[in-house]
């Protein structure tokens, strides 16, 4: 009995130094992603605010899907060779800004691949602080259930690699969905995912 008790205890003491490597990464996206949201909801209650006056009073925090890692993926990022300008359609058709198509990111899924096309704007990189802001407006089958019906974004920056984080939890809906007084880019259908992308921000309410 002592011998067994012996290794019990010997068991118990090593699995503490054996713990996964990917824990620490995992315990570190979380704090990301709850920082994230922490931040959205403070942004929400400021004097920047994109909700309307009465919508601000009753504010008691944005809507979210539990975090979900399988949702926190290594994507391979293949920069566009020869970016050409276009308009991106918004909720309001008078108002369409440039964007360059930037690149794409190539992600495993469930099992299943994907690409999304990556977006740059060339009024957004002046500001400081943007200078090597993406942008990923996508919508997917949740969009007008549980998640806004024109789409949601993921926000990347330029990196130094051929990989990328794309991190699903960090998706966020855009002004529009907040206020009318807002014009919003509509993802273009090539960015329409079939598989459903159940996490990330969900709708605000019901227009």
């Amino acid at each position: 009995m002592v011998r067994q008790i012996k290794k019990l205890i010997l068991l118990l003491s090593c699995s503490a130094f054996f713990v996964p490597a990917f824990s620490q990464a995992d315990s570190a996206a979380a704090q990301i992603i709850q920082a994230h949201r922490e931040k959205q909801n403070e942004e929400m209650k400021s004097s920047t605010s994109p909700l309307l006056p009465k919508d601000k009073k009753k504010f008691k925090g944005l809507k979210y899907y539990p975090v979900d890692l399988d949702y926190r993926v290594k994507a391979t990022f293949v920069k566009t060779q020869n970016p050409v300008l276009f308009k991106m359609k918004t909720t309001k058709e008078y108002r369409n800004p440039d964007y360059v198509k930037y690149g794409e990111v190539h992600f495993a899924l469930k099992g299943s691949r994907y690409t999304l096309e990556v977006y740059q704007s060339p009024d957004v990189i002046k500001r400081e602080g943007y200078e090597d802001y993406l942008f990923i407006p996508f919508t997917d089958p949740t969009k007008g259930e549980e998640t806004y019906e024109v789409g949601r974004f993921l926000e990347v920056r330029i990196p130094n690699s051929d990989e990328v984080i794309l991190d699903f939890n960090l998706c966020y809906n855009p002004y529009c969905c907040y206020s009318p007084n807002y014009a919003c880019p509509i993802p273009p259908s090539v960015n329409n995912l079939p598989t459903p992308i159940e996490a990330g921000e969900k709708k605000y309410k019901k227009h």
